[in-house]
């Protein structure tokens, strides 16, 4: 049994519970899987055919682009089965 986990505590800290509940939902329903949320952390786990880190990275991608958080959050791969959402630096230009 293949298990992925995801770093959502970056998320968590700007964001709130909601957009985590959101995520969890959108996971479950575009992957099918077991999904255990801890604190800060997503766990997903299934077959190895049905789930893998790049589809998964896709699906996370998918999913800041629909909640309008693509332009302040990334996904970056982590250790060995592990994404992490990721806050974007932003740079303001000083004049």
């Amino acid at each position: 049994m293949a298990e992925i986990r995801v770093d959502i505590s970056e998320l968590k800290a700007e964001s709130g519970d909601d957009i985590i509940k959101e995520l969890v939902d959108f996971l479950r329903e575009k992957t099918g899987v077991e999904i255990e949320t801890t604190a800060n952390e997503i766990v997903l786990k299934g077959e190895e055919s049905s789930l893998s880190k790049k589809h998964l990275r896709a699906l996370l991608r998918k999913y800041l682009h629909r909640a309008e958080l693509k332009d302040y959050f990334r996904v970056i791969g982590g250790k060995e089965n592990a994404l992490i959402i990721k806050e974007r630096k932003i740079y303001e230009l000083k004049e």
